[in-house]
């Protein structure tokens, strides 16, 4: 600095203090004594802050690249091109499969080590979803694996949540496979550890999230993925996936999953691998597990926090598990149970005396009432022991049914419970509500009265008491009025609300109405629309014992053929069509003459969608010389029936050319399938006894009996020939067909489409061996 600008005056001089401090003469403001660094250096270096950041909770294993989303983007957008092209892919002659082998692995290369990232990441999560179905075995286990220690912390994040839940709703698979020994091939490599199996990662996940398993249920992220630990734990606790969804995500959930468009496995040979039933046997450690939840949750939580949950829209769908796991195992009669704790000690009572007499609680009459604790008290009245059914029903049903079965939510409790009452129980619910039917309808409040059907259909009593229930129901007093049952319930509408209905608008009566005034068949567009409840009410009428379900039989045999064609042509009518021709219940006359019925008119009947699939059903149960009358009604429209968009598959099933020229042949190619068709509806026999002969499985030996029947060449080339054309117009491009019983007939189909029929059977028939030598060869084999 040049001397000019230096500032002039005495430097201030720090001299110390009695304390031994420093201060400056000027401000006494005290400056502390240099004290040695403890390493070494001066008292002036500090050492730097942590500089450790803290946990984002958006992502708390950090964000993905943004080149590797952009990558899984188009990942994305190629399997959903895939999933939902496959119909497309169906017919090609070449294999996809290699194909999306290699892109499906070039995918799992670049996920190795940011699983948890992708799967925090908004966008890359339900990417990470849509690959777990189209991973095997191996690679599933990797993943979980690559999961395991961090599952708390994923579970309770936003999107990570989801991609655990569909990680243990597929796994169930794996885990059946390797239950019975079926473990896939792992390369051998010395870098890693070994690899633990889907089941034992399973097992050690569960214990990873056992101690805080209290607070997850209440965790508006997790308590869905502690529902799909525990359905994979207890697989009998649902009887489907489709009846798990409901338990498993909320309707906002699954609402917007069906955006993303079909999730199923991308390879071909694979398809229908994710419909599978959710396997029955598992292994014994899963069962223990889930009974240390159940104990765990008795453990941790008091009777008031256990009855707490039930009014929690979090906790409240997993404390239905737990009750149901609880059952499943027996636990349920224990004392202090939840299922005690929840019923107020109703269990304990019972436990105590044989005919205790309990007092009404506020807490179960306010579960009743509340739109979301009433579904946890219908897994109570359906899982409950007998005797604390008993107690239930006496104290909080009994006397009160008219008022709960009109409530908007009891409603549902009250047909939950009528679904395992007793005959005498049955038949008093009926006394006490014999007057109040028609009220129910004009409310819209079905569910008892069908779940009174649907018992009375199971313990087979209280038959007739159902059938005036229903007359009385829809205002059906005279004989000439109940000639509208099936359109007033299918409708939902008593008689009179009917008719005006009706009046309103005339193009929905039915061709059979007592006056013109009615009008003429309806058109589609009405306003009267069949009901989804009228078609269940109906439903259960079918499936009633005889006589009793002749009310709802003889009223749909004496519709018009134009209405019923019309409720089969709607999708809640066609359903009452597929019961009357599935009931037990329902005689083979009656089917016979339902599907007689249509003869004349089924080439207008399966000119639609829906009335193609009842056509088909119809044709499935008639027998070769229905069919044949089925046929031939339909020689006159045939035309008709090639230029149907959905005919021409029902014509194409029926091979009327085939009919037409060799009846003789077409009616044993019927019989066959007939024959085929009912062996394949048989279960699966028993396994029988070891014996010393050679085991060989019945279809091995049905196969080899086939080839070693003599038959003459030339019909054998013939009708080689006819069944390539037959199998190339089934229905296999419609939904609702059946897929090719085997490889062969997937050969004969492929060859069909590309070989020339004619051609086929003339190099047959001049390469054909005709010695006679060659006969007896064939004929000793």
């Amino acid at each position: 600095m040049p001397r000019e600008n230096r500032k002039r005056g005495k430097k201030n001089r720090k001299k110390p203090d009695e304390e031994g401090g420093f201060h400056d003469e000027h401000t006494a403001i005290p400056v502390e004594p240099e004290v040695p660094d403890p390493i070494g250096g001066p008292s002036w270096i500090r050492s730097a802050p942590d500089q450790t950041p803290e946990v984002n909770p958006e992502a708390p294993f950090g964000y993905v690249d943004a080149d590797v989303k952009a990558y899984f983007r188009t990942v994305d957008v190629q399997m959903r091109d895939w999933q939902e092209g496959d119909q497309d892919d169906a017919g090609q002659d070449t294999d996809p499969n290699e194909e999306r082998r290699l892109f499906f692995l070039a995918a799992l290369t670049e996920m190795g080590g940011k699983e948890k990232q992708l799967a925090t990441d908004p966008d890359c999560s339900v990417i990470l979803e849509r690959m777990a179905y189209s991973m095997d075995d191996f690679v599933r286990r990797v993943f979980v694996d690559s999961l395991t220690g961090s599952f708390e912390a994923l579970l309770q994040h936003r999107f990570a949540s989801h991609v655990c839940q569909t990680l243990f709703m597929v796994a169930k698979h794996t885990i059946s496979r390797e239950s019975r020994g079926i473990f896939p091939t792992i390369p051998e490599s010395s870098d890693h550890g070994e690899l633990r199996t889907l089941t034992q990662l399973v097992l050690d996940t569960a214990e990873e999230l056992l101690p805080t398993f209290t607070t997850l249920i209440m965790d508006p992220f997790a308590s869905h993925v502690i529902r799909a630990l525990l359905i994979l734990l207890s697989p009998n606790l649902v009887p489907s996936d489709n009846s798990a969804q409901p338990v498993l995500r909320s309707k906002k959930s699954a609402a917007w999953k069906a955006k993303q468009g079909p999730m199923k496995s991308v390879f071909t040979e694979e398809k229908g691998k994710g419909k599978e039933a959710p396997p029955k046997s598992m292994p014994t450690e899963f069962r223990q597990l889930a009974r240390r939840f159940v104990e765990a949750l008795r453990a941790d939580l008091g009777e008031n926090e256990v009855r707490a949950l039930a009014a929690n829209k979090v906790a409240s769908p997993s404390l239905q598990l737990l009750l149901e796991v609880e059952a499943d195992q027996g636990m349920a009669s224990d004392r202090d149970s939840l299922m005690d704790r929840v019923t107020v000690g109703i269990v304990t009572a019972c436990r105590n005396d044989v005919n205790p007499t309990v007092e009404p609680s506020d807490y179960l009459n306010t579960l009743l009432r509340d739109p979301t604790s009433s579904h946890l008290l219908e897994t109570i009245v359906s899982r409950s022991p007998d005797d604390v059914f008993v107690i239930l029903w006496t104290t909080y049903f009994k006397g009160k049914l008219v008022r709960l079965a009109m409530h908007p939510v009891a409603n549902f409790v009250l047909a939950k419970a009528l679904e395992r009452v007793s005959v005498e129980q049955l038949s008093e619910a009926y006394t006490e509500l014999d007057g109040s039917w028609s009220k129910m309808i004009r409310a819209s409040r079905t569910g008892v009265l069908r779940a009174m059907i649907d018992r009375s259909a199971i313990v087979q009593a209280s038959g007739h008491e159902i059938c005036e229930a229903v007359y009385s129901a829809f205002d059906l007093a005279t004989p000439e009025d109940r000639a509208f049952l099936v359109p007033c319930v299918l409708h939902l509408l008593p008689l009179p609300e009917y008719k005006t209905a009706l009046e309103a608008n005339p193009s929905s009566a039915p061709q059979n109405a007592p006056s013109k005034k009615y009008g003429r068949q309806g058109a589609p567009g009405d306003v009267v629309e069949p009901k989804i409840q009228g078609s269940i009410l109906l439903q259960s009428l079918l499936r009633l014992p005889d006589p009793h379900n002749q009310i709802a039989i003889s009223n749909i045999a004496s519709l018009p053929i134009e209405e019923r064609i019309k409720i089969a042509h709607n999708a809640s009518g066609s359903r009452v069509y597929d019961v009357l021709l599935e009931s037990p219940t329902v005689s083979s006359k009656a089917k016979r003459e339902f599907v007689m019925g249509f003869i004349g008119h089924y080439h207008l009947l399966v000119d639609d969608r829906l009335g193609s699939r009842v056509g088909d059903r119809c044709w499935a149960f008639a027998d070769t010389y229905l069919k044949e009358k089925i046929g031939r009604s339909l020689f006159v429209h045939e035309q008709f029936l090639a230029g149907s968009y959905y005919g021409k598959f029902f014509a194409r099933n029926l091979n009327l050319y085939l009919l037409q020229r060799r009846p003789d042949e077409w009616k044993t190619m019927q019989a066959d399938r007939k024959r085929a068709q009912e062996q394949a509806n048989k279960p699966p026999p028993a396994p029988a006894p070891t014996s010393t002969a050679t085991p060989t499985s019945p279809q091995k030996s049905a196969k080899r009996k086939r080839h070693t029947q003599p038959e003459d060449e030339i019909d054998a080339v013939f009708n080689a020939s006819l069944g390539k054309r037959i199998k190339k117009a089934a229905l296999g491009d419609i939904a609702g067909a059946p897929a090719p019983r085997n490889a062969e007939e997937k050969v004969l189909k492929k060859e069909s489409r590309t070989a020339d029929g004619l051609q086929a059977v003339l190099g047959a028939i001049k390469h054909a061996p005709n010695d006679k030598k060659s006969h007896g060869k064939r004929k000793r084999h």
